[in-house]
């Protein structure tokens, strides 16, 4: 199952999964749900929505292709960047960027990841995306 790039306005959240990741324009969007419980993650608008106000994980792996260019991805939080991990090096065949955090979130927020620049390789096996409820308030 593949994904198509889509141009969208900045938004959205996630939950206790992990996704595959393709290049796009504003929202990074996945595949494939290996986890969701509760269904609180909606893989069409790739976008985790908080069921309840308490302490998550949320963390991503992505790797970017050979194109000599940077890539940065960010972790959104209701239309607000959280977290970024770059990758730039342009002279190697692959490379990988990583981050994750424990983040305070309310009721009905929204996670999700927004590509700032660059191109993703496609394939759950490459890039993910997780997150889970660590403490409830």
């Amino acid at each position: 199952m593949r994904l198509h790039a889509y141009q969208i306005p900045k938004c959205d959240q996630t939950r206790a999964v992990f996704i595959e990741l393709l290049c796009l324009t504003v929202r990074l969007f996945g595949s494939q749900v290996l986890v969701n419980i509760g269904n609180h993650f909606d893989l069409k608008a790739s976008v985790f929505q908080a069921p309840r106000r308490g302490i998550y994980s949320f963390s991503f792996h992505v790797v970017k292709v050979y194109n000599r260019q940077t890539i940065q991805v960010n972790l959104m939080q209701n239309d607000f960047p959280v977290i970024s991990a770059f990758a730039g090096d342009q002279d190697v065949t692959r490379e990988a960027a990583s981050n994750g955090v424990l983040l305070m979130v309310e009721r009905e927020d929204r996670v999700y990841l927004k590509l700032e620049r660059g191109t993703l390789m496609g394939g759950w096996k490459y890039s993910t995306f997780s997150g889970f409820l660590v403490f409830p308030l």
